[in-house]
């Protein structure tokens, strides 16, 4: 039985947004996954550390799913429901998590950790990085890079100017990096193919990826949002491009 419009996006209306968990969209949306495999390049990290770092963990998932944790291990979380969720997923595994409202200064000390990793940060403060590294000490994350899902982006609010386009670039974290006296040691980047399959998984992703299209509400964007539906029936999986990058940056010893 074929699903209606008002049915579907009053679902993905009423399901929790919380963490960053997005198996609600199994089935209804998919995106293809960087070749380089993040959580496992990450897990292999932690477990050669002593004292490690997750900055804007989420709701903990990812960090969660590596095998062996080092003896010291930390995460911080800005959003309310993403630290409640976090705590008590990584509370039992022995990690610390600290509410922290994502500016700077983090709420650590002069070269605490030889680990700082972070999927998905939306920003990074490369001096406050750089700080909290002890010497030798390695940075590793995967970034959403430039133009991210603006096929979906574009839909809802035109097209964007080149600026917009351009940021999160990848050269441009190089330039920022090592201009906090860090090393680059691996940077790469991927183009990746997404689908959404019906109007409910647009309107759960753009509930969820707030930043995407600020302010984002069904009742705002409703007409947009009947037109993408019937599109979608009528064309198939509305199609959009996710782009990732992969950066490791070391603190000179």
């Amino acid at each position: 039985m074929t699903r209606t419009f008002d049915h579907l996006v009053a679902e993905a209306e009423s399901v929790s947004v919380a963490g960053w968990d997005f198996s609600w969209l199994d089935g209804r949306a998919t995106e293809q996954r960087p070749s380089w495999g993040y959580q496992r390049l990450m897990s292999d990290r932690l477990a050669r550390a002593s004292a490690a770092l997750d900055i804007q963990t989420g709701g903990g998932e990812v960090l969660a799913g590596a095998p062996e944790l080092p003896p010291l291990m930390v995460a911080t979380e800005g959003w309310p429901p993403n630290i409640e969720r976090a705590t008590r997923l990584l509370h039992p595994l022995g990690v610390v998590v600290v509410a922290d409202a994502d500016e700077p200064p983090l709420p650590f000390g002069d070269e605490a950790f030889d680990l700082v990793v972070s999927r998905h940060p939306v920003a990074v403060r490369w001096d406050e990085v750089a700080r909290v590294l002890r010497p030798g000490g390695t940075y590793f994350s995967q970034q959403v890079g430039p133009a991210s899902v603006f096929e979906l982006v574009e839909y809802f609010l035109g097209p964007q100017p080149e600026a917009v386009r351009r940021g999160r670039h990848p050269d441009d974290a190089r330039a920022a990096a090592e201009a906090a006296g860090l090393e680059i040691t691996d940077l790469r980047s991927e183009s990746l193919r997404t689908e959404f399959f019906d109007i409910g998984a647009v309107v759960y992703f753009l509930r969820k990826v707030v930043w995407m299209v600020p302010g984002f509400t069904v009742a705002r964007y409703r007409d947009r949002l009947r037109e993408l539906h019937d599109r979608i029936g009528a064309e198939g999986p509305f199609v959009a491009h996710t782009t990732r990058f992969l950066i490791e940056a070391r603190k000179p010893g």
